[in-house]
């Protein structure tokens, strides 16, 4: 579990996290695409929406077979904020992957940027997990996001 562990701090941190990163081409109709490799593994990473989105993200072996997989659902809660939300708490925090002991499907237990502050509650591990996302501007909830997954087995 190690290995899978490190690979996807590695892989988040070079996809959507990174604003630098460029997007893949789309695998579906209307999907955004994002792509990372080490040479043993794949992760790929798709979404649809913008302010109100939903995703999948799995890691391959090698040989092509998933191994590990995530799915996600979330939306911003004032419209007004959606890019600055993102820019200012989203994407740094989740650029903090895998610095604390939480589990590295999203961020770290808690970020705060400025005026930002992000939020993400998990529970189980990387075999079987669920969990909430959140970004506040001072004590108002702005965006919220729910993931689940874990390892996918034939």
């Amino acid at each position: 579990m190690t290995v899978l562990s490190e690979f996807l701090i590695e892989a988040k941190k070079q996809t959507y996290a990174n604003e630098n990163v460029k997007k893949q081409l789309s695998s579906r109709k209307g999907s955004y695409d994002y792509e990372y490799s080490n040479g043993r593994m794949l992760y790929h990473d798709t979404y649809f929406g913008g302010t109100d989105f939903m995703g999948e993200e799995v890691v391959y072996e090698q040989d092509d077979t998933p191994i590990w997989g995530m799915n996600y659902y979330g939306i911003t809660l004032d419209k007004s904020l959606c890019e600055e939300a993102m820019d200012k708490a989203l994407r740094p925090a989740l650029m903090q992957v895998g610095s604390d002991d939480t589990i590295p499907v999203r961020g770290p237990k808690e970020y705060v940027n400025g005026k930002y502050k992000y939020i993400f509650d998990v529970s189980g591990s990387l075999d079987n997990f669920e969990g909430e996302e959140s970004i506040y501007i001072d004590d108002k909830k702005v965006y919220v996001l729910k993931c689940h997954g874990g390892i996918i087995k034939r």
